[in-house]
């Protein structure tokens, strides 16, 4: 994410950090790196992934996408299920 979970850097990174606390993600069950801080992850995670935008969720080492997708499916309910299913909400 660009900036932190508590100082977001952007609009997307906020959205994204949000939706994960609306849904009730254990924070203590999830990291988050800086890409500003650091331009080689930030580069790095974009080809690893093959999506050129940042914030990027990933679940289980499994690229979810970025805030767009995030978003529609925490819309659609396919975000929970997939919380629920890897157990990284708070009980």
């Amino acid at each position: 994410m660009k900036g932190t979970p508590e100082f977001p850097q952007c609009g997307f990174s906020r959205s994204t950090i949000n939706i994960l606390g609306q849904l009730g993600v254990d924070p203590e069950k999830f990291a988050a790196y800086n890409v500003l801080e650091d331009q080689e992850l930030r580069n790095g995670i974009k080809e690893f992934s093959d999506w050129p935008t940042i914030p990027q969720l990933y679940i289980n080492k499994e690229f979810i996408g970025g805030c767009d997708i995030v978003t529609s499916m925490a819309q659609n309910g396919d975000l929970i299920k997939i919380f629920e299913e890897s157990k990284v909400l708070i009980d």
